[in-house]
C-alpha cells in the first residue's frame, strides 16, 4: 500500500521536479504520536527484496527519489545497548539492486537514515558508504535547541522574574532578558554549534 501510495504522489511530483523520500519498514520509538516501541524487532530490518520493491516502482516514473530502508533505527534517543543499529545491512541493498540492474555502480539506490540520532560516528560511517545520502537528526537538534534555551535561563534567572527589578537594581529594566528573542537566538546557537 505505502508503494502505491509513493508511486501516485511521485508521478506528480517529477513533473514539478521535486524530490521523493520514501520510508520502508518500520523505523523503531516513538514520534509523532505514533508508537513503535514494542514492535517485533525482525520488523526494524527492510530486507534487500523490500528496497527493491521500491526502487523498482519508483524508477519507472523518474530518478528523482531515495528511500529510507530500516536497519534498526529508532526515533528518539534511548539508552546505549537498547538499539541494535546495522548500516551494514544497507551494503547488501545496494549489492541486491546492483545486481539486480546489472549496473557496475557500486551504490545505485540513494538510501536515508531515519532516526539518525544519538549515533555513533561508526556507524554514520557505515551508513554513508553503504549509500546514506542524507540522515535524520530531529532529536538530537531539538535537545541542542532545548539546552540552549535551558542554558539561558539559567544564566539569566534573576533578570526574568519581573519586568523591572534585578541583580543590578530594583528599578533596573530586564526587557532586554525576556526578549523572547533573546532566549530563540540561544536556542538557534546551540542547535548551530
Amino acid at each position: 500500500e505505502n508503494i502505491a501510495i509513493c508511486v501516485k504522489y511521485f508521478e506528480r511530483l517529477v513533473k514539478m521536479k521535486i524530490w521523493l523520500e520514501m520510508e520502508i519498514g518500520i523505523t523503531g520509538g516513538e514520534e509523532d504520536g505514533v508508537n513503535n516501541e514494542d514492535v517485533d524487532p525482525e520488523k526494524l530490518y527492510t530486507t534487500p527484496e523490500q528496497v527493491w520493491s521500491v526502487y523498482e516502482a519508483l524508477s519507472k516514473i523518474g530518478d528523482m527519489f531515495s528511500i529510507a530502508a530500516a536497519f534498526g533505527n529508532v526515533h528518539g534517543v534511548y539508552k546505549p545497548g537498547n538499539v541494535t543499529l546495522q548500516p551494514e545491512r544497507l551494503g547488501k541493498h545496494q549489492e541486491f539492486a546492483k545486481e539486480k540492474l546489472g549496473t557496475d555502480e557500486e551504490k545505485p539506490i540513494y538510501l536515508v537514515m531515519h532516526g539518525g540520532s544519538g549515533s555513533t560516528d561508526e556507524e554514520i560511517a557505515t551508513a554513508v558508504k553503504n549509500g546514506v545520502v542524507k540522515m535524520n537528526i530531529d532529536t538530537d537538534t531539538q535537545w541542542a535547541y532545548w539546552d540552549g534555551l535551558r542554558a539561558f535561563e539559567a544564566d539569566k534567572h534573576d533578570y526574568l522574574q519581573g519586568q523591572i527589578g534585578n541583580p543590578e537594581g530594583d528599578d533596573k529594566p530586564n526587557k532586554k532578558y525576556y526578549d523572547p528573542r533573546m532566549a530563540l537566538r540561544a536556542g538557534e546557537e546551540a542547535m548551530a554549534a
